[in-house]
């Protein structure tokens, strides 16, 4: 697990430095985006600052990436918004000592915040090539407690379980049963639900062998393609 650290504040000089360049656009992002917006959790707020956004980019938007939007990065998926990631991120409610299991891996950026904030963190990415280049890019910066798999995300990853903490980073028609079953007690899992144009970001808490399930706000995500989740626009039967 990497250690969560606060990043000394950028230093100010008369000369350009590419690196303290980012590191005060993150800064700003942090201020203006995540904090403005409600996200208190310190543990989450030291991990945005920390973790260089414009390396989980296509180079020729690394000057975009960290603005107050979604990015494309390939293969008809996403960078999700920082204040999402911040926001889903915090609703995990994460201590350091978890397990955690990441649906839709992308460019690998989520699971680098995770990976700041709990012991291990399993991804697992439908596209061959998103999830290999997230692989490489991930060790290359040091994420050691990552691991990216291939599969369908819908059906999680039952050989791992139980997790402590699912992220779903795709919108889903409804919550996949296998992820609720792979939650371990006290568990909770994070998914955007709800037709295409329009999801909702639900919390579910397993409690008892039950599940507690709040309904936190609007937002919008790349469908969850899968045996669970959608089938070019439609749910698998």
């Amino acid at each position: 697990m990497n250690d969560i650290r606060e990043p000394a504040e950028p230093r100010v000089s008369g000369a350009f430095d590419f690196e303290e360049e980012m590191r005060g656009l993150r800064y700003r992002m942090v201020r203006e985006q995540i904090e403005s917006r409600g996200i208190r959790d310190p543990r989450v707020l030291e991990a945005m600052r920390s973790v260089p956004r414009h390396l989980f980019v296509p180079e020729e938007l690394t000057w975009e990436s960290y603005d107050d939007n979604p990015l494309p990065i390939g293969e008809g998926q996403t960078i999700s918004q920082p204040y999402m990631v911040a926001w889903m991120t915090e609703l995990l409610r994460l201590q350091g000592g978890e397990k955690v299991l990441e649906v839709g891996t992308g460019s690998g950026y989520q699971a680098a915040i995770l990976a700041r904030l709990a012991r291990e963190v399993w991804s697992v990415e439908k596209q061959e090539g998103l999830a290999e280049a997230a692989r490489e890019r991930l060790r290359r910066l040091g994420f050691d407690n990552v691991r990216v798999v291939v599969g369908d995300g819908s059906r999680g990853l039952p050989e791992h379980a139980p997790y402590d903490a699912v992220i779903v980073t795709a919108g889903s028609p409804s919550i996949p049963q296998p992820l609720l079953e792979q939650l371990s007690e006290g568990g909770r899992l994070v998914i955007p639900v709800g037709p295409s144009s329009l999801q909702t970001l639900n919390l579910v808490v397993r409690e008892g062998g039950e599940f507690r399930r709040e309904e936190k706000g609007g937002c919008v995500f790349v469908p969850l393609v899968g045996k669970y989740g959608w089938r070019w626009g439609r749910r698998y039967t």
